[in-house]
């Protein structure tokens, strides 16, 4: 029988095809950030011992405070809830990260659920970026801190979103990609849409951490 193929669930716009580097000629650019790696953490957070133990198997510092992001190299942790955080990874980094979750939380009330399946981030920036998702969510994205993640409506479908070094990154389940890249598409036409070349190394965790 013939290997299982990973594959994106953007792979039919042919993104990679028409992917350029990124220069003044397009009010708005984006792209794909695929197959990354998307861990699931839950435990407590007001346990000292958890945090300690979660930071030091991740080498990402533990966010607690509610709707923060912390980031360091090509790893970045999300807030989600309370009790549950959201760690981005290369592919090739997942299986040890999450051997070394499972390892350093031995004992302690937690759970590490390899999700890798059905999430992906898209990229967006250059000039518009702001005026597209503007008409995309009832979210105030100009009043979006960077180290703030924020999860909200993007057209009918959900996502997470967070601003980066030099626009936004959209974290969002498989099931809504494909209906939230035409939304972009569409919502970005008026200002002239790049599909941008994106770094292969280190973008998982593209971001700004306070």
């Amino acid at each position: 029988m013939p290997e299982p193929v990973m594959q994106s669930p953007l792979r039919s716009f042919g993104l990679a095809s028409q992917a350029q580097p990124v220069d003044a000629s397009r009010g708005v650019w984006a792209n794909e950030d695929p197959l990354l790696g998307y861990i699931s953490l839950r435990g407590d957070s007001a346990d000292p011992t958890f945090v300690d133990r979660a930071t030091a198997a991740i080498s990402v510092p533990l966010p607690i405070a509610p709707c923060t992001f912390a980031v360091s190299g090509a790893v970045k942790a999300l807030w989600v809830s309370p009790d549950e955080w959201m760690i981005v990874c290369r592919r090739d980094q997942l299986a040890a990260l999450s051997s070394g979750l499972k390892s350093s939380l031995q004992g302690l009330r937690s759970q590490v659920a390899d999700n890798s399946g059905g999430y992906t981030q898209v990229l967006l920036f250059g000039p518009n970026a702001l005026d597209v998702l503007e008409h995309t969510s009832v979210y105030d994205f100009a009043g979006l801190a960077a180290g703030r993640v924020v999860g909200t409506t993007f057209g009918k479908a959900s996502l997470y979103a967070h601003r980066t070094t030099d626009g936004f990154c959209l974290l969002m389940r498989r099931s809504f990609a494909d209906y939230i890249w035409r939304y972009l598409a569409r919502a970005a036409a008026p200002y002239g849409l790049g599909i941008a070349a994106i770094e292969a190394t280190g973008r998982a965790a593209h971001g700004v951490a306070g």
